[in-house]
């Protein structure tokens, strides 16, 4: 800060890589580091949420002048310097090819995150742009936005669904949300979860909170395990633990039998065959998570449940970047999920494999395909890189911060 107390002195701190590779190679005149930089990573372009929902098939830049240069400039912004979704603006998402390919020709310059300590203004030349983008370098996986929440409950309950986060390439503790730009994230919402207005995310990020997603045959297996393990010490054996959850199915069933006076409305036999066939996928999953590094030799998983508490920490974000919800809304959801997370699990370790266990039940059918691998990957990086949550963030929270939120 100045003497005089003003701001102008503070070194400008860049949010991501991506905008520092670009503030050090505009800074050096380095053009061909630049545009290695800026055709590397995703370009947002703003668009006013009426025209998106209006035109919804269409991309309508937003030009502007500039007292800078002479003509008509296309704004683009990486992914750093988006401000917090707000009013009726939104953004959509592109590339440095895409641009090229699309670009209005009345329009004399690309004008990088304006207004900004990064701006920068590139003549129009997008036939120069697509050998740029032959040759971009590729972004890390794991992208952390150094301006953001990287300690506290916040910080936690963003680093819990990190797992799918680095899988898909963003920013783990990006709270203003707006990674896959508005009607990307709308679309993805709708087809894979069938989320169609603020009604139907509300209701699935309740029910993802309160752990009500996963099927509860899981969840009743491994809390069958877990009830043997607290009463008598060592982890029981496969038969065993199968004989110890049909006699409490049994048990339950009977219950049923005595409270109602009528036989049960659910097949007992087809419920217990399910569990036993569920214990025997459940262990061999853990048998390859141990020979992959995801478990130790001597640990289980404990519960499934951070496959909802994962997804609901996402949830919340992707509700905003759908403007489903507001900013308060998904910081509330956030620290929801990592509190519920630390009631379950003991460390970033044992939560991350009951997320991939509860993924693998969900889609993978002991196939050991994508939806396996995909997950080793991400929990290698998690667990070497420096800028990992699960390196930074503590999985204990303090009572102190807790109450601050």
């Amino acid at each position: 800060m100045g003497t005089d107390g003003t701001a102008e002195d503070i070194p400008w701190q860049p949010p991501t890589a991506v905008e520092q590779g670009l503030y050090e190679a505009g800074s050096k005149g380095d053009w061909a580091a630049f545009f290695s930089v800026l055709a590397g990573t995703d370009l947002f372009f703003p668009m006013s949420q009426e025209m998106a929902d209006a035109v919804p098939d269409g991309l309508r830049f937003s030009t502007f002048k500039d007292p800078q240069v002479d003509g008509v400039c296309v704004a683009v912004f990486t992914r750093g310097m988006l401000p917090p979704p707000a009013g009726g603006q939104i953004f959509e998402r592109g590339d440095l090819a895409g641009l090229a390919k699309s670009w209005p020709r009345p329009a004399r310059w690309l004008a990088v995150n304006p207004g900004t300590p990064v701006e920068t203004f590139l003549p129009a030349e997008p036939k120069r742009w697509r050998r740029y983008a032959r040759n971009a370098t590729p972004e890390s996986q794991l992208k952390t936005l150094w301006t953001g929440h990287r300690s506290g409950p916040l910080a936690h309950g963003m680093a819990c669904g990190a797992l799918l986060l680095v899988n898909n390439g963003s920013l783990w503790n990006h709270l203003g949300w707006q990674n896959g730009g508005y009607r990307e994230e709308r679309e993805l919402l709708r087809t894979w979860w069938g989320v169609s207005g603020r009604g139907d995310w509300y209701k699935i990020q309740e029910r993802l909170l309160r752990g009500e997603v996963i099927s509860p045959a899981w969840e009743f297996a491994l809390r069958v395990r877990q009830a043997l393990i607290q009463e008598y010490g060592p982890t029981p054996g496969a038969v065993r633990w199968r004989e110890t959850a049909e006699r409490v199915l049994v048990s339950r069933t009977a219950e049923v039998v005595d409270q109602t006076g009528r036989p049960p409305e659910f097949d007992l036999d087809a419920d217990i065959a399910l569990v036993q066939e569920l214990i025997g996928r459940i262990l061999r999953y853990e048998a390859r998570f141990r020979a992959d590094g995801l478990l130790a030799a001597e640990d289980g998983v404990r519960s499934v449940l951070a496959w909802d508490f994962g997804r609901a920490s996402c949830m919340a974000r992707w509700g905003l970047g759908a403007r489903y919800c507001e900013l308060p809304e998904t910081e509330r959801s956030l620290l929801r999920a990592g509190a519920a997370a630390r009631q379950v699990y003991r460390s970033w370790s044992d939560f991350a494999a009951g997320y991939i266990l509860g993924r693998c039940l969900h889609f993978d059918s002991e196939e050991f395909g994508d939806w396996y691998t995909e997950m080793v990957a991400a929990h290698r990086l998690l667990s070497t890189d420096s800028e990992s949550p699960w390196l930074s963030v503590s999985w204990e929270q303090s009572a102190a911060d807790r109450s601050e939120h």
